[in-house]
């Protein structure tokens, strides 16, 4: 298996669990914290400013920041820190078989002409609003959807942003995943296999 395998998420799908069973599965690295990591290494940006910029940007935030970008004056942190991203995500994939999480992996390997088997992971409201309860622990139902549409709306801003595609379509990805109706046992079964193939 030589193959990097990129998986994308509604927030609360379990997208990072799954990542990490079919690693572990496949023996390989998993990688999603050390991108942070490392980046925050690499640019002087502190973990907390990585974490926050590096996956998400709310629309208004990607409007703002369209219009500013031609100053001469502006410079902007989510900029430098995707770029820092970009080249640690390609030095782990190229260092050999991986699973990545999220940041626009899928299109980081893809333009790098590198062997990816890209996947998105979603799931219904209701399943993935237990695992952010469970997650948060919290019960607090408006809090749990807010959140969930903030980090969705985030993700697929800054995926838009910095791909120009549109974040869940199907035409970007590999497989398409509903962890609520299949379960997680399933969802790694069948990435591991597609892996394999």
């Amino acid at each position: 298996m030589n193959r990097i395998i990129t998986i994308s998420r509604e927030y609360g799908a379990g997208g990072h669990s799954i990542g990490s069973r079919v690693a572990k599965e496949l023996g390989i690295p998993l990688y999603d914290r050390d991108i942070v990591v490392q980046t925050a290494e690499a640019s002087g940006y502190t973990p907390e400013q990585v974490e926050k910029e590096g996956e998400e940007i709310t629309r208004t935030e990607s409007i703002l920041r369209g219009i500013v970008a031609s100053s001469v004056f502006y410079s902007d942190s989510q900029d430098a820190i995707h770029d820092v991203q970009q080249a640690i995500i390609l030095r782990f994939a190229k260092a050999g078989p991986c699973v990545i999480i999220g940041r626009c992996a899928d299109e980081v390997i893809r333009k790098a002409e590198l062997d990816g088997l890209h996947v998105f992971i979603h799931a219904d409201d209701v399943h993935r609003a237990v695992r952010v309860s469970e997650m948060l622990g919290s019960t607090n139902a408006s809090e749990i959807q807010r959140l969930m549409s903030r980090k969705d709306n985030s993700r697929h801003a800054y995926y838009n942003r910095y791909t120009g595609k549109k974040w869940g379509d199907g035409r970007n990805y590999d497989i398409v995943l509903d962890s609520g109706s299949l379960g997680y046992d399933l969802c790694v079964k069948l990435i591991v296999e597609a892996a394999g193939a």
